[in-house]
């Protein structure tokens, strides 16, 4: 999958130089920049993304539902989600905050990421949380804040963008908290499939058993697979096959192995087996798919 800069190239161009390592990114957005940015294959981004309507609506297409947003919503991204923008009010605005999936890794920021992006999904089924007023006034001051840092020149930009972001995960947490009067599932279940979604993101080239996941987790297979088709809706399988596709279609697109190669770097057992998958997956076989490009 992409990250945040090999992502902002493939939809605006490069990223200064100085801004290559970059782990967050936040900016004001418009119309044009939204739908211009729908050219990227979203669902090949692996980051974070939140985004506050600040002017106007949006309409888009989520994971094959259809979403309208207006001001002081909030829409989240996550890694492997489907996006396509429909269409945005004339005089539509928005604030958009990027962090690479990875950012932080193994720590409480990177844990309420992870909470903050999933927890309308999983408490709403959809990617979206309406605030208040002032919850949304709020979360619109740290982001204009992190998005005035990442236009400076700052000898400590990073570290203060990292710490802008923890807070921003703690209050958007706190204000989707709110929007929740009864809780689906108890705190040890979610907890369990967060972590099954962090994992599965490190870990999904090499390992594409159910079993591997649920050891890692110290539960049964079958205690596994009801949490996580609970509250996604989809199978553990489900959630792995998306990710391979996802990234078998990067490097069709962007690598100059051949099929084989990538069927071994996918821990493919052979190179049929990856080409009955791809072809399940995506409507096509690898070949045809590159030939396509």
């Amino acid at each position: 999958m992409y990250n945040l800069a090999e992502g902002w190239e493939k939809m605006f161009g490069e990223l200064p130089q100085s801004r290559r390592n970059d782990k967050i990114v936040c900016v004001h957005t418009d119309g044009d920049m939204t739908l211009h940015a729908n050219r990227l294959q979203q669902e090949s981004l692996a980051c974070y993304t939140f985004t506050l309507i600040v002017q106007g609506w949006l309409h888009m297409v989520y994971n094959g539902k259809e979403l309208y947003f207006k001001k002081n919503d909030v829409y989240t991204y996550t890694a492997g989600s489907a996006i396509s923008i429909i269409a945005a009010s004339t005089d539509y605005k928005g604030i958009c905050l990027l962090a690479d999936e990875d950012i932080a890794l193994g720590t409480s920021i990177m844990n309420n990421a992870v909470k903050a992006a999933y927890f309308s999904m999983i408490e709403l089924r959809e990617p979206k949380t309406s605030l208040d007023e002032t919850d949304a006034a709020h979360l619109l001051e740290l982001m204009q804040l992190m998005a005035r840092y990442c236009d400076s020149d700052h000898p400590y930009r990073n570290e203060s963008m990292e710490m802008l972001y923890g807070l921003f995960l703690l209050d958007l947490i706190k204000a989707q908290e709110k929007s929740i009067e009864h809780h689906r599932f108890s705190n040890r279940v979610v907890d369990i499939y967060l972590d099954f979604i962090k994992l599965a993101s490190k870990d999904f080239i090499e390992h594409h058993d159910i079993g591997h996941y649920a050891g890692r987790l110290a539960v049964t297979t079958t205690y596994l697979s009801r949490i996580v088709k609970q509250i996604s809706g989809r199978t553990v399988s489900d959630h792995i096959n998306r990710l391979l596709a996802n990234e078998a279609t990067l490097l069709l697109q962007n690598s100059s192995m051949i099929v084989a190669q990538i069927a071994e770097h996918l821990h493919f057992a052979e190179t049929t087996t990856f080409a009955r998958f791809f072809k399940r997956m995506k409507g096509v076989n690898p070949k045809q798919y590159r030939t396509n490009l």
